[in-house]
């Protein structure tokens, strides 16, 4: 499965020695782009580009954040490039609990609960959530309260066989949708802690048994979207998903996070949303 390619991209990552020369190479080379390909783009000549990946020339802070843009490289990263080429780092990693962070979080809750009566979250780099409406914390009641604590992942509470893949009808397809947007965040940000959740998750039996079923259905028209179907007490629910992230962010935590909405993809599902004012 793809997956498995990108926890080897992500342990080949966490493998060089260090110096911001390797760190560069490796990002280059996960992004397939040659020297001379990504010495245009960010208008230096190749040979300098050869001298700072092979630590013959320091890299300025220009060029430095120059390739970071160009390779698309996570704030996170850049900060740790920084620091491996002697420089400070130069973005905040503020705490969304924190007093700069007070009119982002407020104005991320009037979004989610005007979302209400229907499930919103805000998740960080790793899909924890962080914050959510009345609807999404009702949801998350369904699930043990060894899967809710000390923090709510995603990925874990929807593919665990035990957590909402136990009310999932379509598992196949949402499981296979999740475990797409867990790969894409691990070549994206290429860290330890993503790669450790991706070896957790994938070692969970159903999550195991989609390759069979992957392979099964390869073949199959893809639908529109995939929706997530639920069943809830004897009700079944269909619905799908929107992910918003921040314009230009400037800070860790803003960078890394998205806010997911759900919506009823049939009245059935809206009919009960609105009704559920307790728990499901």
């Amino acid at each position: 499965m793809e997956i498995a390619q990108g926890l080897a991209g992500a342990t080949a990552m966490a493998t060089d020695d260090g110096s911001v020369g390797s760190l560069i190479r490796q990002w280059r080379t996960a992004r397939k782009l040659s020297q001379m390909d990504l010495a245009l783009e960010i208008d230096i000549s190749p040979r300098h580009l050869s001298f700072v990946e092979t630590g013959r020339s320091k890299p300025s802070v220009q060029v430095l954040m120059a390739i970071a843009q160009q390779l698309d490289v996570p704030l996170r990263t850049r900060n740790a490039w920084l620091l491996a080429a002697g420089y400070a780092p130069r973005y905040s990693n503020q705490g969304l609990d924190s007093a700069r962070m007070s009119h982002v979080r407020a104005a991320i809750q009037r979004l989610l609960d005007g979302h209400d009566p229907y499930p919103g979250i805000a998740l960080d780099g790793q899909w924890n959530v962080v914050l959510t409406n009345a609807a999404g914390q009702r949801m998350t009641q369904l699930l043990p309260d060894w899967l809710r604590s000390p923090t709510l992942n995603i990925f874990k509470a929807s593919l665990h066989p035990d957590g909402f893949a136990a009310h999932t009808r379509n598992f196949a397809e949402w499981g296979s949708y999740l475990l797409a947007v867990l790969q894409r965040l691990l070549l994206q940000a290429r860290n330890e802690q993503l790669m450790a959740l991706a070896q957790e998750v994938y070692s969970y039996p159903n999550v195991q048994a989609l390759k069979a079923t992957l392979a099964n259905t390869a073949h199959t028209e893809p639908p529109l979207l995939v929706p997530c179907k639920l069943t809830l007490h004897g009700h079944e629910l269909s619905l799908f998903t929107t992910l918003t992230t921040f314009g230009s962010p400037q800070d860790i935590t803003l960078h890394e996070m998205c806010i997911e909405l759900f919506y009823p993809a049939d009245d059935q599902t809206a009919a009960f949303l609105r009704a559920s004012l307790g728990d499901y």
